[in-house]
């Protein structure tokens, strides 16, 4: 566990104090990291670390020494003179030769740091309030990542596993032994993928697109964090990156290409079908419990100055506000923190949620929504 991740733990639990455990399990110096870039960080790191030791050593040493030998008990006499050109010109290039001695490596090391060039992968990476997408280029994959610790373990409710705070549903999985060149941006403020065993970190700003890169050398899973206070929920947007090796990522790609192809293919035959109340409502409950409440709260009774309530007010309970209500969700809201769902969800999880926001918590309005008119808002039908 890093400083990092304790304080973002401490955060979610309400500044709970660290058990032994994890605090003999902190490390005190930065990560060494499983790539060849990391190591080269790592490597300059311990270099600028041990000069200026080195550095430190010379000085307090001469300084105690002159303390001790020049002492006023011994007699000594402070000399008496205004300027010294030798000593002018020592103190100035002394330094200006360190400098150079630091920036050569520090130079080589951030060089290949920004070297994207000639990438074998490349994954577009997007954050949003408060997960990542990622989308493979060619490969016609792509999927969110959201954390999976369960709020009952923030609330200290249940026991928290060993990667608290750091696990997600679905993890970034990537080739070792291949440069893969990572396209960062984001949909709203500003985030930062950091993996520290990667030694990448690079802000995700919205409307702009940074580079970055990595080549895994082992097999194994990397986590990491956003690492920009993106917002009330900074501490809940992990990164977990698993590394596998090239005929292991091959079988996932097809696996997961077909997966997502059937479920296309499904979302169309849903077109055509008539979900029941009940399971609209059952559904509905699940995908607004993990996607909505933490902003608009369990019982939909929102944060007063944040985040509006469901419950008993807004389009949620005007029974001629239907379409507009399902424009918000898919859509989102400009100039609020109301994010468009209709790129996150399925056409199922859509319909269910917005049901059940119109008929929980005594809203009531009897109304249902079937997948046939969320797939007319994404048309544009609701313009």
């Amino acid at each position: 566990m890093t400083i990092r991740q304790l304080f973002c733990g401490l955060v979610a639990t309400g500044w709970s104090l660290p058990s032994a455990a994890e605090t003999k399990s902190m490390p005190l110096n930065m990560t060494q990291g499983v790539t060849e870039i990391s190591q080269q960080v790592f490597d300059l790191h311990m270099t600028i670390f041990y000069i200026c030791v080195v550095i430190g050593l010379v000085v307090f040493g001469v300084m105690f020494w002159a303390i001790i030998h020049h002492r006023q008990s011994k007699g000594a006499v402070a000399a008496s003179f205004h300027e010294s050109t030798k000593v002018e010109i020592l103190w100035t290039l002394i330094p200006f030769l360190i400098l150079i001695g630091m920036a050569i490596p520090a130079t080589k090391t951030l060089l290949a740091m920004e070297d994207t060039s000639k990438p074998e992968l490349t994954v577009l990476v997007t954050g949003s309030q408060w997960k990542w997408h990622y989308r493979y280029f060619d490969q016609d994959v792509e999927y969110f990542s959201l954390l999976a610790t369960t709020p009952a373990q923030i609330a200290n409710e249940r026991d928290k596993r060993d990667n608290y705070l750091l696990e997600v549903d679905r993890p970034l999985v990537l080739p070792i032994g291949k440069k893969v060149r990572f396209l960062i941006t984001s949909q709203d403020v500003i985030h930062s993928w950091w993996v520290p065993d990667f030694a990448v970190k690079k802000d995700a700003n919205p409307g702009f697109i940074n580079e970055a890169w990595t080549k895994i050398d082992k097999p194994g899973i990397y986590r990491g964090q956003c690492a920009e206070l993106c917002g009330k929920d900074h501490g809940f947007m992990p990164i977990v990156v698993i590394a596998k090796t090239q005929v292991e990522y091959e079988e996932w790609l097809q696996t997961t290409k077909v997966a997502q192809q059937q479920a296309r293919e499904e979302e169309q035959r849903l077109l055509a079908m008539q979900m029941s109340m009940d399971e609209l409502m059952t559904l509905g409950e699940k995908t607004y419990q993990a996607r909505c409440a933490v902003c608009h709260q369990a019982e939909g009774q929102g944060i007063p100055g944040a985040f509006p309530a469901l419950a008993g007010v807004g389009v949620s309970v005007n029974p001629v506000k239907k379409l507009e209500h399902i424009s918000i969700v898919v859509h989102g809201r400009n100039g609020t923190a109301m994010q468009a769902f209709g790129p996150q969800l399925s056409l199922k999880e859509l319909a269910a949620v917005i049901t059940y926001e119109r008929n929980a918590w005594g809203n009531d309005t009897g109304d249902t929504v079937q997948a046939a008119e969320v797939q007319a808002v994404l048309n544009g039908e609701d313009l």
